[in-house]
């Protein structure tokens, strides 16, 4: 298992077993929501198997897809969960998956025993506020056409694995407008 969530660092029998300790394993099916908006959350989730994707609901009950994490990525709502508050978004499950979760608890407690992850959580959350500051840019500044060509490019294996009113709503678009967009390049 460790090596799976944690294979670039190397840990003694000791540390493995603790922090082994620390994380449960959960499984989930097509369609399970791991919370929804107003839940306090207190843990981030690393998608071993399947889909997830974050998603936010706004006023008129439109849904805005934040994220989505499959193989090998971390999803969480993060400003509900490094404040322990009420999350914004909710997670759901959209192919069956299995996830290993951690709170924020475990988490200060493995920084203080294994300091090693500290450093990867910090990488790990350096990566992704970049990528987030990267899709706020090309939302501000791309046509839908070079937001749905960047997303292809960047996430090549998301494609594959969600439905399209799932990309839609990530690139901010229709799905008819995203079918438009599609038949556009392939006519190229």
């Amino acid at each position: 298992m460790l090596l799976e969530v944690f294979r670039e660092i190397s840990f003694s029998t000791e540390e493995s077993n603790f922090v082994a300790e620390k994380l449960e394993k959960k499984k989930l099916k097509k369609g399970d929501i791991l919370f929804r908006t107003y839940d306090v959350v207190y843990n981030q989730y690393y998608v071993c198997e399947g889909c997830l994707r974050t998603y936010f609901l706004d006023n008129s009950g439109k849904e805005h897809t934040l994220q989505f994490a499959i193989k090998d990525w971390w999803i969480s709502d993060y400003t509900a969960f490094f404040t322990t508050t009420e999350a914004i978004m909710t997670i759901e499950c959209i192919q069956d998956a299995v996830v290993y979760k951690i709170s924020r608890k475990n988490m200060e407690v493995l920084y203080d025993q294994v300091p090693q992850l500290e450093t990867f959580f910090r990488k790990k959350m350096e990566k992704g506020f970049a990528a987030f500051q990267k899709r706020i840019i090309s939302n501000l500044s791309q046509s839908a056409k070079e937001r749905y060509t960047s997303f292809i490019r960047t996430y090549p294996n998301i494609e594959k694995s969600v439905k399209n009113y799932h990309i839609a709503s990530y690139l901010g678009i229709t799905t008819e407008s995203l079918s438009r967009i599609r038949k556009e390049i392939a006519q190229k």
